[in-house]
């Protein structure tokens, strides 16, 4: 046994022994026996030599793993002041938060909260609502994932992860993503403020819930209605935002003027973990009027802020590119679509962030499998397993998107019949 073998067998085991032996199960399946190493570049190298395109690590590496500007940046804060006092200002995060008010709606969206992932950033813009309006119900959208910790759970749909914590944060409603659907999320709103609602919280894209994008004209009406009845319109951009889909913000492209936008999953540069919530003064008085009415040891953290200023610069430098992968990728999986109809039902998405739905979640799981042993790392969606997601990141060549689809075809040529239900061309 060599001593990569080894290394493997021994963090196998060690994931089987305290964090989780399906855990263990699942990440001996995906890798062949072999763990990550090393990531450069598209790619993470396997302890076994082999080495693998990262189009998933569930929509983080949106710059690659270790892009340098981002390296570079941490290294000159770590040098410098790797942690905050707490009691003094830090120019490094006010520089952070100064950049995305710049970034994201500049003139409107003028304040910040910052925190290490997207459950922080629904948390805490939840709490804002609640605290602002003096209300307490919250509207979400069926199929949306907004995070599984106690609060955000409340406004994540899928059942799998509720039904063994109920009763969860009261007070919320889902609704179809249909306008028609939208006069009765409001019902009892009016002289009674605890039936008011505080906030309307909506994902442009479901990303967990199957790369599915929500209309256009469903998003303005669903924003018309939150404000016409006094509440924030919140719009989840952890995964979608960024560029990840093209505009630097779907909703704000789409022209929905969200009271606050929440980023994170891209923002750490894919070296640091990092959230944020950029909202309006209207939203954020509770936290002018007191600092410390929701705070959290590492909000802010200089590491984190230090690759947030450099992921913000180089997101922009490499907009362009985005553009011609989407193109190459929607043509890409169209065709494959086409080669493979009695496998895939449907191929969804926009900028780098596809889903294809497979005609069983039993096939896409089959498919997900074969892909990492053949080289290729996607993400599957929690709560639509039939639906893997491909997330590309923006240095992607066109050689490495080209070999993705390609592995990706040969796999779904492969797939046992067992999986394929009748053809229905």
């Amino acid at each position: 046994m060599t001593a990569q073998d080894e290394s493997a067998r021994s963090a196998l085991g060690a994931t089987r022994r305290h964090l989780s032996p399906q855990l263990a199960l699942v990440h001996g399946m995906n890798g062949s026996g072999a763990i990550e190493a090393r990531g450069e570049g598209a790619r993470v190298r396997l302890s076994d030599g082999r080495s693998a395109l990262d189009f998933g690590s569930y929509a983080v590496t949106l710059l690659g793993q270790r892009h340098p500007a981002v390296v570079a940046a941490v290294r000159r804060e770590l040098d410098t002041l790797p942690v905050s006092t707490r009691v003094l200002a830090n120019r490094t995060t006010a520089g952070l938060a100064e950049a995305l008010t710049a970034w994201a709606d500049p003139g409107r969206l003028t304040k910040v909260w910052l925190g290490l992932n997207g459950c922080d950033a629904v948390e805490a813009a939840l709490k804002l609502a609640r605290l602002a309006t003096g209300r307490t119900r919250v509207v979400a959208v069926e199929g949306a994932y907004h995070g599984k910790s106690l609060g955000a759970l409340a406004t994540t749909w899928n059942a799998r992860y509720r039904r063994s914590l109920e009763p969860l944060l009261g007070g919320v409603t889902h609704i179809p993503a249909q306008v028609s659907a939208l006069p009765g999320a409001f019902a009892g709103d009016g002289e009674d403020a605890d039936d008011g609602v505080a906030a309307v919280l909506v994902e442009p894209v479901q990303g967990e819930g199957g790369v599915r994008p929500l209309e256009p004209g469903f998003l303005r009406a669903l924003a018309d209605a939150a404000h016409a009845h006094g509440a924030f319109l919140i719009a989840d951009e952890i995964q979608t935002g960024l560029r990840r889909c093209g505009p630097r913000l779907v909703s704000t492209d789409l022209g929905v003027r969200p009271d606050a936008v929440l980023l994170g999953k891209a923002l750490g540069g894919g070296v640091q973990p990092l959230s944020a919530v950029v909202a309006t003064p209207e939203l954020y008085e509770p936290l002018s009027a007191d600092p410390f009415v929701h705070t959290t040891t590492f909000s802010g953290h200089p590491l984190g802020a230090a690759a947030g200023l450099a992921a913000l610069t180089s997101v922009e430098e490499l907009a362009p590119r985005g553009a011609e992968l989407s193109e190459l990728f929607a043509a890409g999986l169209t065709g494959l679509a086409g080669r493979h109809p009695s496998l895939i039902r449907e191929v969804r998405g926009q900028g780098l962030l596809w889903g294809v739905e497979f005609a069983t979640p039993a096939a896409a799981g089959e498919v997900l499998t074969e892909l990492g042993r053949n080289g290729l790392v996607v993400s599957p969606c929690l709560g639509r397993p039939e639906v893997l997601r491909l997330l590309p990141p923006l240095i992607a060549t066109d050689e490495e998107a080209k070999e993705a689809l390609a592995i990706l075809d040969t796999v779904c040529a492969a797939v046992p019949d067992e999986f394929r239900p009748q053809d229905r061309s």
